[in-house]
């Protein structure tokens, strides 16, 4: 099995750093040309996706959509298991807005309603194990958000740190008997032209 895994575009939250969490924001022009851009990508590269899944949040869906349109593949209905993990009282709230209310130290595990780090990987892992022991000829590409992609990879590659994962970044990832072997890291040359 091959997965890619893509962190949807930009919106106005991720512009002026609001935690979005599960709060279901919209892209903004921007995410809309980044998801363009990373589908013009996938076109025109020689490998080839049997499906696209999405977060079932709107701005990772929309990004999954517009790939899809781009790169011909088929989009499948939004996965809520690939939802970005939910903040609680933090989601909405600007990084010195979550300093002033909860102090410096952030994520603050203690926030009332904060989905525990370990659920978000568990979730995570168990959306790309059911794909993998299912569909193990597949290859799948999978447009989620930028913490659970961060605490995903690691968990699937020990050799990949938790790095921010910044908006349309493209990751690929390739399993044989030994495990998940990286093939593309955190790319996101495809945004920046």
């Amino acid at each position: 099995m091959i997965i890619g895994l893509v962190r949807h575009g930009q919106t106005d939250w991720n512009a002026v750093g609001r935690i979005q969490g599960q709060t279901d924001i919209p892209l903004n022009e921007e995410g809309i040309r980044q998801a363009k851009a990373l589908g013009r990508r996938i076109a025109s590269e020689d490998r080839q996706w049997d499906a696209i899944i999405a977060s079932d949040l709107q701005r990772a869906h929309e990004t999954a959509r517009i790939i899809a349109e781009a790169a011909d593949v088929p989009l499948l209905p939004g996965d809520e298991r690939l939802r970005e993990r939910y903040f609680g009282e933090m989601e909405g709230l600007t990084r010195s807005e979550r300093v002033e209310r909860f102090g410096s130290e952030w994520p603050v595990e203690h926030v009332n309603g904060i989905e525990p780090m370990e659920a978000v990987r568990e979730r995570a892992h168990a959306f790309v194990e059911q794909w993998r022991q299912e569909k193990s000829d597949m290859s799948l590409l999978v447009v989620s958000h930028g913490g659970l992609i961060a605490a995903l990879l690691p968990l699937l590659c020990e050799s990949i740190g938790d790095d921010h994962i910044g908006n349309l970044s493209y990751s690929i990832l390739e399993w044989n008997d030994e495990g998940w072997t990286p093939i593309l890291y955190n790319c996101t040359v495809h945004v920046e032209v």
